[in-house]
């Protein structure tokens, strides 16, 4: 059975994937093709990556399967709560109903307009509900047999919070805390009030968080340790007088976008990722209580906040943690695509994911064509892996191009930006002179497995770079461009079994240093994707400081 998983509803990530008989062939969003960050449209460039990829035509697609409802229910769900003053009626919430309505009649378009670009009239279309697509991606890649499945997120059609049994290769539904108690709404209105882009620029408020200090209290807005949590979206919402009119009186006015960042936003910072924190610890306890289960499998955006993932792992709450890779909607199409396998009593295929490298891949021949292209100078190597090694252990900026691309938001070693991390000063550099962006944005190490309980408190398994640990204090002076201000990091575990190629490349530099360990961060510059093409790595190269480019087997400097 060949199916088509898509994500589509004109917001933001779409994606496609596809599956043959339970295996994930290919994913990509359509932000890497289009170079379009958080590219809402139609993804017709990843069903056509797809497609290729599988070597099928769209006639040849057993079901297409969109990972959005129609639009009925939660616009039915929307009018409820407006009626009963669950959503004060103030234009923007009439405004917001509106779009998301439009966002899930975009499913059925969606299906005309895959017909339109595709062919495939026959082809059964499928409207996966939005919190099962998600809860399908996690359970279904996890490997566990048994687990509580929680997915958090803004909002599916009606849905904030979902909490979810996965048993032999079925899922249970157990709780739903429905749109607007959502605590992705809540971060993602406090992303927008600290002057930074909701649904894209939470990580910022994360980052930032660990410079703040305690003292602004968020209890007019959050309980986050009820069981569960609950968010008081009438005052997140306001009186309709403005924006932010129910903040501002509470904690003075928003920030100004691209203005300087102070103590107080700093403070703001603090608490919402604390209040994050405490009510995603008790949605997992929640789940382990309800289901019965230790083993925990996360996804929708707010799985992507690292550092509650790494609260979860740290404390013990479970025995064993999976958080999908595109936990946020580009991976809804990964749950999408597998949930026909439900149909008629039927089981989820649930084999461990180990790797994200889904994505497209270019061989030496389309590398060198786009390096004769723009007639650059270039050396050819027989040994990438190494000479990145030399070039880092000499203090040098790279870019690294190698194999398939990942699928997610995090570069895992195929388009990455690599560094020393030994370098104290390293931090500023790359985020000045290469990314461009702002001063206090961590970055990520990458380091072999073996080596991870000798740097890190907790999260020794961790490939896929979601899960926040602790770096030992004695390894804070080691690796202090990868340390954050409070001494945690976003490790990423590199197995050679895994990724031969990039764990060579960090043995190699253990070699020369002593440190099996690099500064991993995405390979792309402020407000734009992750690379895709070769083409796509040589502009950017030349738009930063980065000082050399190991790009296949080939290896260019300035």
């Amino acid at each position: 059975m060949i199916t088509l998983g898509i994500k589509y509803n004109k917001i933001h990530d779409s994606s496609a994937c596809v599956v043959r008989d339970g295996e994930v062939l290919f994913a990509v969003a359509e932000e890497r093709l289009s170079r379009i960050k958080h590219d809402a449209g139609f993804p017709r460039m990843a069903i056509q990556a797809c497609l290729e990829f599988a070597n099928v035509r769209a006639d040849q697609v057993d079901e297409v399967c969109f990972g959005w409802t129609t639009a009925g229910p939660g616009f039915r769900h929307d009018l409820k709560c407006l009626a009963t003053g669950g959503l004060p009626l103030t234009f923007v919430n009439v405004v917001t109903t509106t779009a998301y309505f439009l966002s899930m009649w975009h499913q059925e378009s969606g299906a005309k307009r895959f017909r339109e670009l595709f062919g495939g009239a026959k082809v059964r279309m499928r409207f996966v509900d939005h919190h099962l697509a998600h809860a399908i991606s996690a359970y279904a890649y996890s490997g566990f047999e048994d687990s509580a499945v929680v997915v958090m997120d803004g909002r599916g059609a009606w849905e904030a919070t979902s909490i979810w049994r996965g048993s032999k290769g079925r899922l249970e539904h157990v709780l739903t805390i429905p749109f607007p108690d959502s605590l992705g709404f809540f971060y993602s209105e406090f992303t927008e009030y600290l002057g930074f882009q909701r649904n894209s620029d939470e990580w910022k408020v994360m980052g930032l968080a660990p410079y703040g200090a305690p003292g602004v209290k968020l209890d007019a807005f959050i309980d986050p340790e009820a069981a569960p949590y609950r968010v008081n979206h009438k005052r997140l919402f306001g009186n309709g007088n403005g924006s932010f009119s129910g903040m501002t009186p509470l904690l003075g006015p928003a920030r100004v976008p691209e203005s300087e960042i102070d103590e107080r936003h700093k403070n703001v910072a603090y608490a919402v990722q604390d209040a994050c924190e405490l009510a995603v610890l008790s949605i997992a306890r929640m789940a382990v209580e309800k289901t019965g289960c230790r083993n925990l499998c996360l996804a929708g955006g707010v799985a992507l906040n690292s550092k509650a993932n790494g609260k979860i792992a740290a404390l013990g709450l479970v025995d064993n943690i999976f958080i999908q890779p595109a936990a946020s909607d580009d991976g809804v199409a990964l749950g999408a695509a597998l949930a026909p396998y439900l149909d008629q009593g039927g089981r989820l295929p649930n084999k461990t994911m180990r790797h994200a490298y889904l994505g497209p891949a270019f061989d030496d021949v389309a590398i060198e064509t786009a390096l004769r292209t723009y007639k650059l100078r270039y050396l050819r190597v027989s040994d990438p892996a190494d000479a990145a090694a030399e070039l880092l252990s000499n203090g040098k900026i790279l870019g690294w191009f190698q194999g398939r691309m990942e699928f997610g938001p995090r570069a895992l070693g195929s388009r990455s930006i690599l560094a020393d991390p030994r370098d104290p000063e390293m931090t500023a550099k790359v985020n000045n002179a290469v990314k461009f962006r702002e001063w206090w944005r961590p970055f990520a190490p990458s380091l072999k497995k073996e080596a991870a309980s000798e740097y890190l408190e907790s999260a020794t398994d961790s490939p896929f770079m979601i899960l926040t640990a602790q770096v030992r204090p004695e390894k804070r002076s080691v690796i202090p461009a990868v340390t954050h201000v409070d001494g945690s990091a976003r490790p990423q575990t590199v197995e050679k079994e895994i990724n031969p190629l990039y764990w060579r490349l960090i043995d190699g530099f253990e070699k020369r240093t002593g440190v099996p360990v690099v500064m991993n961060t995405s390979f792309n510059l402020r407000g734009e994707a992750i690379v895709h093409t070769p083409t796509d790595a040589v502009r950017t190269f030349f738009s930063s400081g980065m000082d050399a480019l190991v790009i296949g087997s080939f290896v260019v400097e300035k």
